[in-house]
């Protein structure tokens, strides 16, 4: 049990940028790779990993697909943040030069954040899987032609040079990811700020958002990410995921709650976690 304890599940192969954000935040901890993100939600579950590292958003491409659906059924809670720069490298084989360089294959979302640089360099994009796989891939089929766009992390773990470093065309490009763990924690809001995550559901009444939402307006509570999605393929009905700045005990956030609960069907919390200090970097 003690190893388990130690370790942090992540989606994806080894030298995924979820792996590069288990090294950064947690370097003493072991990483576990899974293939879904339900796999890496049972690991947890069944005691294989203590945290799991889940991508949320990323600043240039937006939200992870599925994961709101994901995080309410997931029976874990947010225990943290972390926010990720991505620096996307273009990985080839040892000796490889960027001439010989003839198509770029990646992750769909790598390849857009890359697209301006791949145009200019006149290299050709192949969607896969994911960043780590496609690199994996150019460094067994030993095509000269081929190349990665991936982590440095990735060059290291598939032993592939480094043609071409920071190919994204946007310098703030960043994912956050959460932190999640079987039981929640309970931080002291008198020794940092606070974000609490929620999902709810309004009942279907005209102006049932408006009302829900006016009592964080009312009472000076700071809305910092609002997101609607449909349930059930139920396009009359949408569930929002919010992160708020506070805690629920205090006033202001515990009074925004209550109204917000009034005019809604369900509330539920994720997380109540410490803010990274990568928020206050922000303006």
């Amino acid at each position: 049990m003690a190893v388990t304890q130690n370790t942090i599940a992540f989606q994806g192969v080894p030298g995924a940028y979820s792996n590069l954000a288990c090294r950064a935040a947690y370097p003493a901890m072991q990483t576990l790779p899974c293939a879904s993100f339900e796999d890496m939600f049972a690991a947890v579950h069944e005691g294989r990993a203590r945290l799991a590292m889940v991508p949320i958003e990323n600043s240039v491409a937006g939200r992870v697909a599925d994961i709101h659906h994901l995080l309410p059924e997931s029976g874990l809670h947010i225990i943290a943040e972390h926010f990720q720069r991505v620096n996307h490298q273009l990985l080839g084989l040892k000796g490889t030069t960027l001439a010989e360089i003839k198509t770029a294959a990646s992750h769909i979302q790598a390849l857009s954040q890359c697209r301006n640089n791949l145009r200019a360099l006149g290299i050709r994009p192949v969607v896969h899987a994911d960043t780590a796989g496609a690199a994996a891939e150019v460094a067994q089929k030993g095509d000269r032609s081929m190349a990665a766009i991936a982590s440095t992390l990735a060059a290291e773990t598939y032993g592939l040079d480094i043609l071409k470093g920071d190919m994204e065309d946007a310098e703030h490009n960043t994912t956050r990811f959460v932190v999640m763990a079987k039981e929640p924690i309970d931080p002291d809001p008198a020794k940092g700020p606070i974000v609490t995550s929620f999902v709810f559901r309004v009942r279907s009444v005209p102006a049932a958002l408006y009302k829900a939402l006016g009592g964080f307006a009312t009472n000076g509570v700071n809305i910092t990410k609002l997101e609607s999605y449909i349930l059930d393929g139920h396009f009359s009905s949408a569930q929002f995921y919010a992160d708020i700045d506070g805690h629920p005990d205090q006033r202001g956030v515990r009074l925004a709650l209550e109204e917000l609960s009034f005019f809604s069907r369900e509330v539920r919390i994720l997380g109540v976690y410490p803010a990274s200090p990568f928020r206050q970097g922000q303006g």
